[in-house]
């Protein structure tokens, strides 16, 4: 478990209850967006973003931060709520969620948006990517970590692969990557339209280190990214195991919330549980 004490924990947990709320009322607003990936991921997130990422939101920019890449691009509300409660922008941009010329786009715009460190959407990309950072960092003689968040459906795509082997032949052990493990894509669950089982087996056979944890556990997720800087001369991931629409229970587990957003009646209704 995480060495944070436990009012350190509550805080964080009372964190992801807000984030859930504010992701819920833009995509409301948006009336449109991906609602049970983003939900899924603000453990993930808060873990990252509240406690382990060295970064500054006053300098987005600043050489010594490490990264975080949403190769899950479909996620975006979710790292929008989080940047802004952490003031890399003003929180009144959520309104704008996908609106034509607004900063904040369906999938993360690295030009628009301050934090974002690079543009994704197109998924299985975002993995090399980081490898390329991570590997940039090393010529920088830089202590930067690399993170990398992936959606499971994600890891149907052959690019991934490619990645994963670059990753392990170059010894990266400053990337760390995390499956967003919710088991359901767009069209149904992943068993039944391309089974990615057994992933941590496939992992550990390309080069990297392996831990599997409680997606929503952030005791246990900061316990493993710490073990996951231990980890030398290989890359890390975590397979994250997430419930898609965490915290609502009437979009939890549920396909249908892959990519659809809440409406007017259904936002009350998911308030009241959040509240």
């Amino acid at each position: 478990m995480s060495s944070l004490p436990e009012s350190k924990i509550i805080e964080l947990k009372e964190t992801a209850r807000q984030l859930r709320i504010e992701v819920l009322r833009m995509l409301t607003r948006a009336g449109s967006g991906h609602t049970g990936g983003s939900l899924s991921i603000i453990e993930i997130l808060v873990a990252l973003y509240m406690v382990k990422l060295r970064h500054d939101p006053k300098n987005p920019r600043w050489p010594g931060r490490d990264r975080f890449v949403l190769s899950k691009g479909h996620g975006a509300p979710a790292l929008y709520a989080t940047l802004a409660r952490l003031g890399y922008f003003d929180k009144a941009e959520l309104d704008n969620l996908r609106k034509l010329g607004g900063m904040l786009q369906g999938h993360p715009f690295n030009l628009t948006t301050p934090g974002v460190e690079i543009s994704t959407g197109s998924l299985g990309q975002g993995l090399s990517v980081a490898n390329g950072m991570a590997l940039a960092a090393r010529l920088n003689k830089s202590e930067a970590r690399i993170y990398v968040l992936m959606g499971d459906g994600e890891t149907q795509e052959g690019q991934i692969w490619e990645a994963a082997m670059t990753a392990a032949h170059y010894k990266l052990d400053n990337v760390c990557g995390i499956i967003d493990a919710n088991k359901l894509q767009i069209d149904g669950s992943l068993s039944q339209i391309k089974n990615i089982e057994p992933i941590a087996p496939k992992w550990e056979s390309f080069g990297w280190q392996v831990f599997e944890v409680d997606g929503h556990d952030l005791s246990a997720l900061l316990s493993t990214f710490e073990r996951c800087e231990q980890v030398k001369g290989k890359p890390s991931l975590i397979v994250a195991h997430t419930v898609k629409g965490k915290g609502v229970s009437f979009m939890e587990g549920k396909v249908h919330y892959h990519g659809v957003a809440p409406t007017e009646a259904e936002l009350e209704k998911a308030l009241l549980e959040l509240r």
